[in-house]
């Protein structure tokens, strides 16, 4: 017997013009589960299903394997998820168009190249195996790019403190006009979208990364017509600009990625102008630790991040690092904290995270989500540690 609002296989395979055989097959991965079985075995379907099967087949035609299709479309379907997901699957077509363009520029200037002089440029085939061979790099920026979306989302709906993480530190920037600024590891270049109207007519704004796919990014988000901003592919540790270019240096949540943090003080330090001031943003050891605890509670094996970033530069020895390079160094505390209502925004948050909370969850995730909707039933509170590191530039840095 039918239920209300449920489709059987049939119907819902006919209505999303795919086979019952690939209905059972992604069933069978545990890749699209229905959303009901009956007494006899007959499966059926919701509405909500057909979300998650538009992200799997467009998925699938992007190259991604099932397995990663199954660790991807895993949470729940919120209209929260849902428009992050198109938002950031929109980013991934996009990029596969340019990758396209790309490669089939370079195939029609390889193939012009021996139709005239009858011979091979060595160096094209090798530009042309490089673009063929972006796929991986492509993949990836998606899986990283959803993440940061999951991260985003928890931030954006339950901070108490409304101003925001990005209003906040654009506020402690004090731009004016005539400034040179260089941020570095500037990402999708969240900073200046969210405050583009404030910024001063006269000024001069470098963003920098060392991830070419996040500088395209920024690009989108800013717009290319922007006169105010350039935009450089470059080593935190090899900055190449002249000493004494920038008054105002920024990194925002990047400085406990750097393998060599003192280059990049230095390195910091000497493009600033005398006087010049350094922003840099971290956190503190107490940050989201109930999160941790929560995956912990669920399975004790789980470790939500290999490294705690923190320890390389954070809030507690964040000043004794920077003190050779700069002076007047004074901590600003972010004051917020999340309190969270929904479960499904705190899942995919811990799903999001760069540890092996994947390896216990995935094939257990209803109980999981079981778990984290009765912690999060009467309100579930989570700790912000954040702030950021003003400094001002050693005069003498000879002597160090």
């Amino acid at each position: 017997m039918k239920k209300e609002g449920f489709y059987s296989s049939g119907e819902f395979a006919r209505m999303a013009h795919v086979t019952v055989r690939t209905i059972r097959y992604y069933d069978s991965h545990d890749i699209l589960k229905p959303s009901f079985v009956n007494e006899s075995g007959a499966r059926f379907y919701t509405d909500e299903d057909f979300t998650r099967l538009q992200q799997i087949l467009l998925l699938k035609f992007l190259g991604f394997s099932l397995n990663d299709i199954k660790n991807m479309t895993i949470g729940d379907m919120d209209y929260h998820f849902l428009s992050d997901s198109l938002e950031v699957q929109l980013k991934l077509v996009r990029d596969k168009i340019e990758q396209l363009q790309l490669v089939e520029k370079a195939i029609e200037d390889t193939s012009g190249e021996i139709r005239e002089y009858h011979t091979v440029n060595w160096n094209k085939m090798l530009e042309l195996i490089h673009l063929t061979g972006m796929e991986n790099a492509v993949k990836k920026q998606y899986q990283n790019a959803t993440n940061i979306a999951s991260r985003i989302r928890l931030h954006r709906l339950y901070s108490v403190n409304k101003e925001g993480w990005f209003p906040w530190i654009y506020r402690n920037l004090e731009l004016k006009n005539g400034l040179k600024v260089l941020e570095i590891g500037c990402g999708n270049g969240m900073l200046w979208k969210e405050n583009i109207q404030k910024i001063p007519d006269s000024i001069s704004i470098t963003l920098s990364d060392l991830s070419e796919g996040m500088l395209r990014d920024a690009r989108r988000n800013i717009g290319q017509k922007d006169k105010r901003f350039e935009f450089e592919i470059l080593d935190a540790e090899k900055i190449p600009f002249m000493a004494e270019t920038f008054d105002l240096v920024i990194a925002n949540h990047m400085l406990f990625y750097c393998e060599d943090l003192s280059q990049t003080c230095r390195e910091v330090a000497r493009v600033l102008k005398k006087f010049g001031r350094f922003i840099c943003s971290t956190y503190g050891k107490k940050h989201m630790k109930e999160v941790s605890e929560l995956a912990k509670g669920f399975d004790n094996r789980i470790v939500l991040s290999a490294d705690n970033l923190y320890e390389k530069f954070g809030k507690e020895n964040g000043k004794e690092i920077l003190k050779p390079y700069f002076h007047e160094i004074s901590w600003q505390e972010y004051k917020d904290k999340l309190e969270i209502q929904d479960a499904e925004p705190l899942i995919a948050y811990i799903l999001s995270c760069h540890g092996n909370q994947n390896q216990y969850i995935l094939d257990h995730y209803k109980e999981f989500r079981s778990f984290v909707e009765k912690k999060t039933e009467h309100g579930f509170h989570i700790t912000k540690d954040a702030g950021l590191f003003l400094c001002e530039k050693v005069t003498n840095l000879k002597k160090l």
